[in-house]
């Protein structure tokens, strides 16, 4: 009896002694690993494989923005359900990856107190010259829009298209449409939406104008000015994104492509477009979401 105790005593002590072991084995790998291994230390930058599976998202536009919201849904169904192609678009994402994307639009600027403009001096007027927590003649600055969504995407009008020639005089507090002065109220809006990291954004390149709302003059210096923001402006490693909505308008001419316009004097995009790129929007918003949108294309369109 007492030698059967003694055995049992001696293998719970060889057991010990070999999680002991054991222990003292892992902690010396850790040690001699080259890392030195800390509470402190940060966690790594999230890849697209950890992106996150909730954001809201806003989407401050007016009319071809509606056109492109909508997308080829009909006027009765729209009316019905109150979601457009994008939404839907959106929602049909959420269901195959599990995900909780929430999505809504905002006409900016309401046009109450506020002119109905959205042109590069509006967004400057707004954010940058009039920044804080208290709305500007009734408009949201970006202290408040950020506080609500995690993503916001802007653009401007078809009439930002109507660029006068440069004056050699630029003046970042112009209303006046000039290439020169676009450029210095877009660099003060970079400044002010990189002030914001947690905050992604989307800038459409501009709505194109058709052949007949235009001249030949200004049709190339919103050319230039839209290749300018894709070339220069945006730059990569940063919290905001392009969706090249000028090239698909234009598939690489200046002007709105006929087939794709309401009317040869009027610039809104057709429903059946609309009903073409809004899919493209959603895949630009999920890559952006998913964090590639520095290495993915511009349109939304496969590479």
């Amino acid at each position: 009896m007492r030698s059967t105790t003694i055995q049992g005593v001696m293998t719970i002590i060889r057991k010990s002694l070999y999680v002991l072991a054991l222990t003292i084995g892992a902690m010396l790998m850790m040690s001699c690993s080259g890392r030195d291994v800390r509470p402190t230390d940060a966690a790594p930058k999230a890849g697209p494989e950890a992106a996150p599976k909730a954001a809201k998202i806003v989407f401050l536009h007016h009319s071809t923005g509606q056109v492109v919201w909508t997308g080829s849904t009909s006027k009765v169904r729209f009316k019905l359900t109150g979601k457009g192609d994008v939404q839907n678009g959106i929602s049909e994402y959420n269901r195959s990856d599990n995900a909780s994307l929430e999505i809504e639009e905002v006409a900016f600027p309401t046009g109450n107190d506020y002119p109905w403009d959205n042109y590069p001096y509006d967004y400057h007027n707004i954010w940058v010259k009039h920044a804080g927590d208290a709305p500007y003649r009734g408009e949201p600055t970006l202290e408040m829009l950020t506080k609500r969504y995690d993503v916001i995407i802007w653009k401007h009008c078809f009439p930002v298209g109507n660029i006068l020639p440069d004056t050699g005089r630029a003046d970042v507090d112009s209303d006046a449409k000039r290439l020169e002065n676009y450029k210095l109220q877009y660099a003060g809006l970079k400044d002010k939406m990189r002030s914001f990291p947690d905050t992604k954004f989307i800038v459409w390149t501009g709505a194109a104008l058709t052949r007949g709302s235009t001249s030949g003059e200004e049709a190339q210096r919103a050319r230039q000015f839209f290749d300018w923001v894709k070339s220069e402006w945006d730059e990569p490693g940063d919290n905001i994104f392009v969706w090249d909505f000028y090239e698909l308008e234009t598939e690489g001419g200046l002007y709105l492509k006929d087939t794709y316009a309401s009317a040869p004097s009027d610039s809104h995009p057709r429903s059946d477009f609309a009903g073409r790129v809004a899919p493209l929007l959603v895949r630009r918003i999920v890559d952006v979401v998913q964090g590639r949108g520095d290495s993915t294309s511009l349109t939304g369109e496969a590479r």
